[in-house]
């Protein structure tokens, strides 16, 4: 499949990067260096100037004559003033013909401006949804996801999100087994908490953030919303009020991340027994953690454990069909 970066002058480097890299490390793990072709697509002659001070020197540009694309990528400027015409008429051109087609961060604006996502609902950096709604007033705008996919369109968050996007296609072209491998290999989550996990991070509120680390370093405890206004000197009412303004989400999912989290880590990490981990992490029990991990991501903890440990240890596990035969772990 080859997958083609758009890259406009002043491109956010990792916009290429990241997503190249998860595209590579799939191929090198399938043993196969055809399974994604990744070409950089510059918009004029000469190498494209990035941020970070890095140059790329794009395979094609969208001067030379078209060839086959399977999935088609728009990396994101930072800084940039103006959409140069003939990168608009050649998405025009182009993405009527691919499989699957989106933006990395702002390269969203550069495929609005094609009329060809009017109507559609994306995502783009939290710092430029609201020029992208001001500019552009025909899409749905949605900037607390990590990534969005309409149809065959799909659309990222700033920057690093374009891995996590990246990581997605490799999951949907060849199974999760394979992404679960490349995930593991690059420290990446598989399905990273959105935009509002993120904003936690930033959060203001000294009470807020004294919640949030009181959380993480005590996920066996009663972390009830009585409990942490509590701690936090507020009314059960005000702290889940203040806690869901700032975090974009309640405390209850909060909690329930975070102990997810923790459970990931020791499944993989160690032969701890499950009644343990569940226990550990605050579920009580294993039916509880069972239920959490089944809703979030649709496997039981012992089928995360079974396939991720495997997964990196060398140790071949059933995989989908499409895959097996063609899967190397290294």
């Amino acid at each position: 499949m080859r997958i083609a970066l758009l890259a406009p002058p002043g491109v956010q480097a990792l916009d290429v990067v990241g997503p190249a890299e998860v595209f590579w490390e799939a191929a090198r793990r399938l043993g196969d260096p055809t399974a994604y072709e990744v070409q950089v697509v510059g918009t004029k002659e000469g190498p494209v100037c990035g941020t970070g001070s890095l140059r790329f020197v794009a395979d094609r540009t969208i001067y030379d004559s078209d060839t086959p694309i399977d999935t088609l990528l728009v990396a994101g400027d930072p800084s940039f003033d103006e959409i140069d015409p003939a990168v608009i008429a050649w998405l025009k051109r182009r993405v009527p013909s691919v499989r699957r087609y989106g933006s990395v961060c702002t390269g969203v604006f550069l495929l609005a401006a094609t009329g060809l996502l009017d109507g559609r609902r994306v995502t783009t950096h939290r710092e430029w949804a609201a020029k992208l709604t001001r500019e552009y007033p025909n899409l749905v705008v949605d900037p607390d996801q990590i990534f969005i996919y309409d149809g065959a369109l799909c659309t990222t968050a700033g920057v690093t999100a374009g891995m996590d996007l990246a990581l997605a296609l490799v999951e949907e072209d060849f199974g999760r087994e394979l992404a679960l491998i490349v995930a593991r290999y690059m420290v990446m989550f598989l399905n990273r908490p959105g935009g509002a996990h993120l904003a936690a991070q930033m959060s203001s509120k000294t009470s807020i953030q004294r919640s949030q680390e009181y959380v993480l370093e005590n996920l066996s405890a009663d972390l009830s919303v009585g409990s942490l206004a509590l701690g936090a000197g507020m009314s059960p009412r005000n702290f889940a009020r203040v806690f869901r303004r700032e975090m974009k989400v309640t405390p209850a999912e909060f909690v329930e991340a975070a102990r997810l989290d923790a459970a990931r880590r020791l499944l993989v990490d160690t032969t701890a027994p499950l009644q343990r981990i569940a226990h550990t992490c605050g579920f009580g029990n294993v039916d509880g953690m069972r239920r959490t991990f089944v809703r979030n991501i649709g496997i039981s903890p012992l089928d995360y454990r079974k396939r991720f440990r495997t997964s990196w240890s060398g140790i071949r596990e059933p995989v989908e069909a499409n895959t097996a035969r063609r899967l190397q772990i290294l």
